[in-house]
């Protein structure tokens, strides 16, 4: 297969300076995917080579080595805000996350080389800037190993999937725990891609589809982008890819066992590459190739799909500014947003999907039933798609947060993500809507460095807060509004309050001494009737409750003057009007 892909190559006129451009993978018969600095090296003699590609050191990542951009402008333009008064689009392409999934490494390479140096390519990028991320997990890229990826087919050796932090980055886009997502967030929101890609290899199931696909959630979209996606660029994208004899089929996440009993479209939270692009209005794709196929085959797929692409952005360069333009328009006008979200199981479409017939027979292990795909049996037919989610639970945006300055983890993080906030000048009080977190879930290990929350229940209060010089007001009339709600809304599934970053808040600082409190206790109730009926009334729901003389004096504590308001008060507060 790769001796067909680089004759078909070859025939292609080549510009001067072509050279032995040949990759490590190109060189090594595609048993070999290139190692961090065979890449490097390669977009370096690149950039040497061809006024048309910059190389640049974006930042900083967990490993101490920089993230690299490979930027490829026709018109030398390497400014984003330059390309973007040009009215370019620009395609972001990322690779190597998981470095043990490697396909898009190697393709990313090829891909480059072949748009510098081929005459019919160039004309695919007269209104289109590509960037290539060549690695972004350098960390675990440099963490080169033969075994890690027991269930894939080559290549010889790849990295390893956690970084230096042992962090999975493709869940850190959120929270940016990791030094490589804050140098993502910078560089993303300097050039503001339209259509970002994050090249993959699944898991999972066998089937006979080498290329399958995660497309943004269209349901999370703005409707003039999600129209766009769904009635333009994913039809032509999978026409393309059919012509090309890749058949694609969505990422497959099967409803059962296995695929035949139906997918359900990836529900891309914010962790997410495409989860987090999407906040801001970027059309995001996670391209899947199997993991079962022939690595050339698979590197193959990520080139197609990624040429195709390039082609299409061009081909509908001003359909996607539109769609982009409407879409941020009405971010800022949106009052209603959506925290969570729940699949439609009566919305339901079908796909034509290539699959093997799943079967069982005697583990030699266990002796155990266990699963397999024939592949002696394959089949072509359609099958279930459930791909509509509806929001469970959504919020009026308020017209501003304030946030206090102590919270330094979170403000680093909005700064990072470009968020248009102003200092107070002075120390002021206003009143404001404050959350108190009324219960919540904990997980009992950890998740990517942290006891992730869930099912956050809250309840509203008017008060009158104090902020002080320093402090900080975020209005809401900014594109950046998606990203602003779905991280400051403690109920939002990806809520800075969920990944942990105010769990301060949950712990009281004062307490009382029984024996003390008896007596004040004791003068509360005879003063306060009401609380004294509240007390019963929660003793008769609780029957433990009256045989526990702490229980009852840590209830009455809990409604009195003494307790401490600060306990579970969330401290960013809404500004209503």
């Amino acid at each position: 297969m790769i001796l067909t892909v680089l004759s078909l190559l070859l025939q292609i006129t080549l510009l001067p300076n072509a050279g032995n451009w040949l990759t490590p993978y190109e060189k090594s018969f595609g048993k070999k995917t290139a190692t961090y600095p065979e890449c490097i090296r390669y977009y370096q003699q690149l950039d040497n080579a061809y006024d048309e590609l910059k190389l640049v050191e974006y930042g900083a990542t967990d490993s101490g080595k920089p993230l690299h951009l490979a930027i490829l402008s026709l018109d030398k333009d390497y400014n984003p805000a330059s390309v973007r008064r040009k009215n370019k689009r620009v395609l972001l392409i990322q690779n190597g996350i998981h470095p043990g999934e490697p396909e898009g490494i190697d393709a990313s390479m090829m891909l480059a080389r072949d748009y510098l140096q081929k005459k019919e390519l160039r004309a695919n990028l007269k209104n289109v800037v590509v960037l290539f991320i060549p690695i972004y997990n350098v960390d675990g890229s440099l963490n080169r190993n033969q075994y890690s990826r027991a269930n894939q087919n080559g290549p010889e050796s790849y990295g390893f999937r956690g970084n230096a932090r042992n962090l999975d980055l493709n869940r850190d886009y959120i929270k940016a725990t990791s030094r490589n997502a804050q140098t993502f967030a910078v560089l993303f929101r300097e050039w503001q891609p339209d259509v970002f890609v994050d090249t993959h290899t699944s898991n999972g199931a066998d089937y006979q589809h080498t290329m399958t696909l995660i497309a943004t959630q269209k349901d999370k979209l703005q409707a003039p982008l999600r129209d766009y996606l769904t009635s333009q660029l994913l039809p032509q994208l999978y026409q393309q890819m059919q012509k090309q004899k890749l058949p694609m089929c969505p990422y497959v996440d099967s409803k059962g066992e296995t695929p035949d009993t139906g997918l359900i479209g990836f529900l891309e939270t914010p962790r997410y590459s495409t989860g987090y692009t999407t906040l801001f209005n970027t059309i995001g794709f996670v391209t899947e190739t199997h993991m079962l196929k022939p690595f050339p085959n698979r590197v193959q797929a990520q080139y197609a799909f990624l040429d195709i692409l390039i082609r299409l952005v061009q081909q509908d360069a001003a359909k996607i500014a539109a769609a982009r333009q409407k879409a941020d328009q009405e971010v800022l006008s949106q009052k209603q947003f959506a925290l969570t979200w729940q699949l439609d199981t009566t919305a339901l479409d079908s796909i034509t999907f290539l699959g093997y017939a799943a079967k069982h027979k005697p583990s030699q292990v266990s002796g155990l039933s266990r699963l397999y795909y024939d592949r002696q049996a394959p089949f072509l037919k359609k099958i279930p798609y459930y791909n509509t989610y509806r929001p469970a639970l959504t919020t009026t945006k308020p017209v501003a947060y304030a946030v206090p300055q102590a919270w330094e983890e979170v403000i680093d993080r909005l700064r990072l993500n470009r968020v248009k906030m102003r200092a107070l000048r002075h120390d002021t009080s206003f009143t404001a809507e404050v959350y108190y977190i009324a219960d919540y879930k904990t997980s009992s290990r950890p998740y990517e460095g942290h006891y992730l929350h869930s099912g956050v229940q809250v309840r509203t209060e008017k008060q009158r807060v104090n902020y002080f010089a320093g402090d900080y007001i975020i209005t809401t009339n900014q594109t950046a509004n998606r990203f602003l709600v779905e991280t400051l809304e403690p109920q939002a599934v990806d809520s800075y309050f969920n990944w942990g970053f105010f769990d301060e808040i949950l712990q009281p600082k004062e307490y009382f001494s029984s024996y003390v409190f008896e007596d004040i206790a004791a003068e509360l109730l005879q003063k306060d009737l009401n609380l004294k009926k509240q007390l019963q009334e929660y003793i008769s729901q609780n029957p433990e409750a009256a045989k526990s003389a702490q229980t009852q004096l840590d209830f009455i504590y809990r409604h009195s003057p003494y307790y401490e308001k600060s306990h579970l008060r969330y401290p960013i507060s809404r500004i209503i009007n």
